[in-house]
């Protein structure tokens, strides 16, 4: 295998006819295709084949979209460390690729590859074949070099799913293009989502808020005093979500099988002490130390969630969509532990803990500026790509 995929398919020749016909995806191996390969990075998966395929990739494949391979990705999806999300887009080995956003994985990768990226909101797309690691802030990301790319994807896979009992009784949102006017769209920059930035980037990003400003959106400066505080509320619950959803892996069906064990539990501990790497087995340690010794520490994290929940929705309902930065360079370099680890995504996993949807829009070719990630309210996806719509089209008129 080559060094961006993993697995490779011929089935991008014989895609079925469909709207998508023609468009070829790469997927991460944790969505199920049946008769894949499928151990999402992880030794604890070796293996492991997939039995039927995803809701997801059931619904593109009936689309005509054509499935040419799994990218390499880190264990689990947890960060972009070994990841090679966005690469078989950079070198044109796809026209779109399927990625898991735990934590802002689809926008750092798409911000890494100078493409677009969207996770959408949490609810919308069914889970159902995904091999994730926290419940209830994991989603498909999607990436691809345009908005309606993504937005025609996202209107194929969003709806009811009667195998997935987790996806709330909603309407899905109407993904026809809705207008964009500027003049009466307003922006708002959350002050206390600039802090991580260096100088530089911050002054990147202020030159992003200048393309938005020539474009003829109305900025607005809002404050969320407690952002940082999304950090915090996401590695307390999603360690113990991760925890928790681990205990399954025990290596008796599929996954490396540690040698010299004298009994089923010496078989269990060992095979599961070589199944993970460093940076998650660090994370179920945590999780489960929160789960079993500080319970009441959980219970505070969740508590706070919905606080910040219900923060961030106060300002989305004073504005029409967000921007904030996302540091493109951050998800380059290899953690050495987990608090270096979250400080990558210190601007992104908010969407993730909120469940709103988000996109990431890189600069113009050449700009000195940085790409902006955009985000609204919950069930806001269409509106919110079709924003990345009219921005993308504006610079290919040269109006910004």
């Amino acid at each position: 295998m080559d060094s961006i995929f993993c697995y490779r398919h011929p089935e991008t020749a014989t895609a079925q006819a469909g709207p998508l016909q023609g468009l070829r995806l790469a997927i991460q191996p944790n969505f199920s295709v049946a008769g894949w390969p499928t151990d999402a990075g992880s030794r604890a998966l070796a293996h492991f084949t997939a039995l039927e395929d995803a809701t997801l990739v059931e619904r593109l494949r009936q689309a005509g979209v054509g499935l040419c391979g799994s990218i390499r990705m880190s264990e689990f999806g947890f960060g972009l460390a070994s990841s090679q999300a966005g690469a078989a887009l950079q070198q044109q080995a796809a026209d779109a690729e399927l990625v898991l956003d735990l934590m802002g994985e689809s926008r750092l990768a798409a911000a890494r590859a100078a493409v677009c990226g969207f996770k959408p909101s949490y609810g919308l797309v069914s889970r159902f074949g995904l091999i994730g690691l926290i419940p209830s802030m994991e989603c498909c990301g999607l990436l691809s070099g345009s908005p309606n790319t993504i937005r025609e994807m996202l209107k194929r896979i969003a709806g009811p799913d009667e195998r997935d009992f987790s996806l709330p009784d909603e309407p899905v949102p109407d993904f026809s293009l809705p207008t964009i006017t500027p003049p009466t769209t307003t922006i708002g920059v959350i002050t206390e989502a600039q802090n991580p930035l260096s100088a530089e980037e911050q002054a990147q990003f202020r030159a992003a808020l200048d393309e938005l400003n020539r474009a003829g959106f109305n900025l607005r400066e809002l404050s969320l005093p407690d952002f940082e505080l999304f950090s915090l509320v996401h590695r307390i619950v999603g360690s113990v979500e991760a925890s928790s959803c681990a205990g399954r892996y025990d290596s008796v069906r599929y996954g490396e099988r540690a040698p010299g064990a004298r009994n089923w539990n010496e078989m269990y501990r060992l095979s599961r002490g070589a199944a993970f790497g460093l940076l998650v087995k660090s994370y179920l340690f945590q999780g489960a130390f929160f789960q079993f010794e500080r319970y009441d520490a959980y219970e505070d994290a969740c508590r706070l969630r919905a606080r910040l929940v219900a923060d961030m929705q106060r300002l989305t309902g004073q504005v029409d969509f967000l921007v904030l930065p996302v540091a493109a360079g951050a998800a380059a370099r290899a953690p050495a532990a987990l608090a270096e680890h979250y400080a990558q995504f210190a601007t992104t996993l908010f969407a993730n803990v909120t469940g709103q949807p988000a996109l990431y829009l890189p600069p113009p070719s050449g700009a000195a500026q940085a790409g902006v990630q955009l985000a609204g309210p919950r069930l806001s996806d269409a509106r919110l790509l079709a924003l990345g719509e009219y921005l993308v089209n504006s610079r290919r008129r040269g109006n910004p």
